[in-house]
């Protein structure tokens, strides 16, 4: 039997740079990132794939704020942002993954699933909001969007800038689960919970209400991952291996590492709140939810990862 990868891309890989925010620039790292994906679908391997819209999703509330204050057009909530990133970039990677496989004579449809993703209405991020989105800004730049938008929240993203940060509840329930489920069984690549999902809460009477907010992708694929019983979680970054000491003279790369020396590793901070630690916490929560192995690596490296020949293993010992 063919094992299952579920396959997590960042919304950050397919925005390069600050030059790269065009539908053509992400389509054209779309195409790319898909070559990978191809190479494990050519293996054997049965692969969903889900994606994050942290920059897409603050491109399209901008563009909503700059059209209502401009022509008066009514304002886009978050949840519907959500939403339209999640229908927009699947599109973008099911026709690049569909035209891929079709150079390649493989036999297999795609399909991208509209995936809501239940969370609880009480939950304490929307006190404080965490989750970065949209462009980074300087200090100066931030300071002047939080005069001219004193309800939103502004942070320090990882070095790299100042970002908008909105809530960012955990997922309990992936509800399309099942429908997933089903086209994995039938030989589909699916593309699902683009964005971490569109937050829902559930109401009396399994009634579903959206909210505003932007569910972490990780945690959403994590769930989705254990909820459809895959072998092997990946989730892609920036860099070929995650390393400890970062960026000082003992800087190490992990390769093969277990539960129990990522746990020790995130007790002595070695993962940074900002980007690592989500991706290191959705992976223990796979782990520990019935997950066999998590790979987390950089989009190129995906065949040799899978292979053992690159990337951070994160492994359940038996």
């Amino acid at each position: 039997m063919s094992k299952l990868v579920i396959v997590a891309i960042g919304g950050n890989s397919l925005v390069k740079d600050s030059g790269s925010e065009s539908i053509q620039s992400q389509q054209e790292a779309v195409a790319q990132t898909v070559e990978h994906i191809a190479d494990m679908i050519q293996e054997g391997y049965k692969v969903v794939v889900t994606h994050g819209n942290g920059p897409q999703v603050g491109f399209t509330l901008q563009r909503s704020e700059i059209a209502n204050e401009i022509s008066g057009m009514p304002a886009v909530p978050l949840v519907n942002c959500v939403a339209d990133t999640q229908g927009g970039i699947g599109y973008l990677i099911q026709q690049a993954l569909i035209n891929e496989l079709a150079k390649r004579q493989i036999n297999k449809k795609v399909v991208s699933v509209i995936t809501q993703v239940e969370i609880n209405e009480n939950d304490p991020n929307f006190v404080n909001p965490t989750k970065p989105v949209g462009s980074f800004f300087t200090k100066e730049q931030a300071d002047a969007m939080l005069v001219e938008h004193p309800d939103w929240k502004m942070i320090e993203d990882s070095g790299r800038g100042y970002r908008r940060v909105v809530p960012s509840p955990l997922p309990i329930d992936i509800v399309e689960k099942d429908a997933i489920k089903s086209l994995i069984d039938n030989d589909y690549v699916v593309i699902a919970v683009g964005g971490g999902g569109i937050p829902v809460i559930r109401k009396e009477n399994n009634i579903y209400e959206g909210v505003d907010a932007v569910i972490d992708k990780d945690f959403a694929t994590s769930l989705l991952a254990a909820q459809v019983n895959a072998d092997s979680l990946i989730i892609t970054t920036g860099v070929p291996r995650v390393f400890i000491n970062f960026g000082k003279p003992e800087q190490q790369a992990l390769e093969e590492i277990t539960i129990e020396e990522t746990k020790k590793h995130v007790l002595d901070n070695q993962f940074p709140p900002g980007s690592m630690l989500p991706k290191i916490e959705a992976s223990l929560s796979f782990l520990e939810n019935g997950g066999h192995r998590v790979i987390i690596t950089n989009p190129e490296s995906l065949k040799e990862a899978i292979n053992h020949q690159a990337g951070t293993h994160i492994i359940k010992l038996t």
